[in-house]
């Protein structure tokens, strides 16, 4: 069976370094036996940090780096020298990407850009040594400390994808067909249900040498938000979008129940995704006259501007890329929808 090149969400066994040992040490020289502490402190553990790389987009990568440990501080010596500290495991992953604590179930970090670093699991303090514990009344302390321990736990890291446009829909509305075609993106396509399985990703140019990022997601189903189908992973990848460009094909049997399922579906996953940008896209519209076009457009919602678009005769494509541009960056007030 074919493994996908994408992979969403990984379980890691990660455990920071221990701090070192702080040193119980008394100055010995030729001419004083006793010249007083001079222990040095111990070095700290080494961290785990997530590092965000715009170059990945997947946590391919990490499918089998089960286990992270961090290097353990090195313990203080005499003469005052400070342990060298552990040294650090930088995670690459993918912008999106969270952790998430195994145990208590809490999102701790979350990485939105290239080159962010965040502590994941910080390394142990390293112990102080005697000499840190020399007063006028104890001139000769006989205690160091010893390193705080590191921290050991099951973390998931979990992506969730980066992209200005999510394609929404059910399975087959013909989101493969125009990611490919408005991008160079090649996702898989066929005409069967739930041909995507994983979000593809393409680069949409637009005039002037600007640009945007198009998300094709997975087919959604009823009962999604439910976990039904690919349920939760499908729709976690829409909650990063900014504008979710509903795909409703010309041949749908009811545009507006199939408009109104998908809504649903958000809704009952995450309400605060009906609060996004949101366009509408009749694609397959090469089998439409103008009567039956005007037909649709009474079934559609008037507050949400829509148009008409065949991915295979390029129809509307253009006009699509400017009302995505526009309502990206001017943010126009609920609209009249586009002749």
């Amino acid at each position: 069976m074919e493994k996908s090149n994408f992979v969403d969400q990984i379980r890691v066994f990660c455990k920071s370094g221990h701090g070192g040992a702080g040193s119980k040490h008394f100055m010995h020289t030729k001419f004083n036996a006793m010249g007083g502490p001079d222990g040095g402190d111990g070095g700290r553990g080494g961290h785990i940090i997530l590092r965000g790389n715009k170059q990945l987009w997947t946590l391919l990568h990490l499918r089998y780096f089960k286990n992270v440990h961090a290097e353990n501080g090195m313990p203080g010596r005499g003469n005052n020298a400070t342990g060298r500290s552990g040294e650090d495991v930088r995670i690459e992953v993918p912008l999106g990407t969270i952790a998430i604590d195994e145990e208590t179930g809490k999102k701790e970090v979350e990485i939105l850009e290239d080159g962010q670093e965040v502590i994941l699991m910080p390394g142990g303090r390293g112990g102080l040594g005697n000499a840190q514990f020399a007063t006028p009344t104890r001139q000769a302390p006989e205690h160091a400390q010893p390193g705080e321990p590191g921290q050991e736990g099951w973390k998931i890291l979990e992506l969730k994808v980066l992209a200005d446009v999510g394609l929404v829909g059910f399975p087959n509305a013909g989101k493969s067909t125009l990611l490919s075609v408005l991008t160079a993106a090649t996702p898989k396509i066929a005409d069967y249900a739930f041909t995507t399985l994983t979000p593809q990703l393409g680069i949409v140019e637009y005039r002037d040498h600007k640009s945007f990022c198009m998300a094709d997601l997975p087919g959604i189903i009823e009962g999604a938000a439910e976990g039904k189908g690919l349920g939760h992973r499908f729709l976690r990848h829409i909650e990063r979008n900014s504008i979710l460009l509903f795909l409703i094909p010309a041949d749908s049997a009811d545009y507006r129940k199939e408009f109104g399922v998908l809504l649903h579906e958000l809704e009952e996953y995450n309400p605060d995704l009906l609060q996004k940008d949101m366009v509408i896209a009749i694609s397959k519209s090469d089998m439409l006259d103008e009567e039956l076009k005007a037909a649709v457009e009474k079934e559609l919602p008037r507050d949400i501007p829509h148009l008409f678009i065949s991915s295979v005769t390029q129809q509307g494509l253009t006009a699509l890329k400017d009302l995505l541009w526009r309502v990206m960056n001017e943010k126009p007030d609920p609209i009249q929808s586009p002749a």
